[in-house]
C-alpha cells in the first residue's frame, strides 16, 4: 500500500464492503430475517432472469483485488523479483510490494470463495464464507505488525491505530464463527470495515497529499497527538454514518418500497 493510491484504493474496497454490510443489518433489523441470506428474487422467464439470482458481491471482491493487483504492479520500477542475484547474493527484494500482493490475493481467494458458496454449490454454505473472511482477517493483521517496523513519527502512530481496528475486525470475524447470526457481530464487523477503510484513505493523505499543503512534521509532538485525536473522529463519524444508513434503511423499507 505505498503511495497516496495504494492507500486510497484499499481504504475505498474496505469502506463500501463495510457500507455494504452495514446496509445488510439494517435490513435484517427492519425486515426481521436472517442477516447472512438475502431473499433471492423470484423466478421470472426471460433471457436475463438467471442474472437477477447471482450474488455479485464475491465477483466485486475478485475484480477490486485485481485492481488493487495491477495498480500495485504498476508502481514498481524494474524487474519485479523475489530474490536478487546480485555478487553472489541472495537478498530479498521489495518487501512491502509481496507484502500487499499477499494480501490482495487474500481478497481475491476471499472472493473466489463467495462466489462458489453462492452461487455454485447447490446449496450456500455461510460457514465457508465466514471461515475464509476470518482466515483473510487472521492474515492481514500479522501483515500489518510486520509493515510496521522501519516506520516511525507520523506513519508509525497511524499503522498503530490501523492495526488496532484491523486486530478488533480479526476478532469479530472469529467470534462470528461461533455465532453467525448475532447482529451484533454484523452491526461490529461492519463498522470496523467502515473504520478501516476510512483510516486507510486518511493515511494516505496524512502522509502523501496533506490538505492543508503543508507535510506532517515526525518531530512535532502535537502532530503526533493530533493522530490519535483524528482516529477519534473517524470513530465517531463511522457511527453517525452507520446511524444514518439504518434511517435511510427504515425510511426506504418502511415508507418507500
Amino acid at each position: 500500500m505505498g503511495g497516496f493510491e495504494g492507500h486510497l484504493y484499499p481504504g475505498l474496497s474496505l469502506f463500501f464492503y463495510g457500507l455494504y454490510h452495514a446496509r445488510l443489518v439494517s435490513r435484517a433489523l427492519i425486515c426481521n430475517h436472517p442477516v447472512q441470506y438475502l431473499p433471492r428474487h423470484p423466478w421470472s422467464k426471460g433471457r436475463w432472469a438467471r442474472l437477477r439470482q447471482i450474488y455479485y458481491v464475491g465477483l466485486v471482491k475478485m475484480l477490486s483485488a485485481c485492481i488493487l493487483v495491477a495498480q500495485e504492479l504498476h508502481n514498481i520500477h524494474g524487474q519485479f523479483v523475489l530474490i536478487s542475484k546480485i555478487y553472489h547474493q541472495r537478498n530479498f527484494l521489495y518487501r512491502k510490494q509481496w507484502q500487499h500482493l499477499t494480501l490482495y490475493m487474500t481478497f481475491f481467494l476471499n472472493g473466489c470463495v463467495d462466489v462458489v458458496s453462492q452461487n455454485v454449490l447447490p446449496q450456500r454454505c455461510a460457514a465457508l464464507e465466514q471461515g475464509a473472511q476470518a482466515l483473510g482477517m487472521f492474515l492481514f493483521l500479522p501483515l500489518m505488525v510486520s509493515h510496521m517496523q522501519d516506520s516511525e513519527g507520523i506513519e508509525l502512530q497511524s499503522h498503530i491505530l490501523l492495526t488496532q481496528a484491523i486486530f478488533l475486525l480479526a476478532l469479530v470475524a472469529i467470534a462470528e464463527l461461533w455465532a453467525p447470526d448475532m447482529l451484533q457481530l454484523w452491526v461490529m464487523k461492519a463498522f470496523f470495515y467502515m473504520m478501516t477503510g476510512s483510516w486507510l484513505i486518511q493515511i494516505g493523505f496524512m502522509l502523501y497529499k496533506p490538505i492543508s499543503g503543508y507535510q506532517w512534521m515526525d518531530d512535532d509532538k502535537n502532530n503526533i497527538i493530533f493522530v490519535t485525536t483524528f482516529f477519534c473522529w473517524h470513530v465517531a463519524s463511522i457511527a453517525i454514518l452507520m446511524i444514518w444508513v439504518y434511517g435511510f434503511s427504515l425510511l426506504w423499507y418502511c415508507y418507500i418500497c
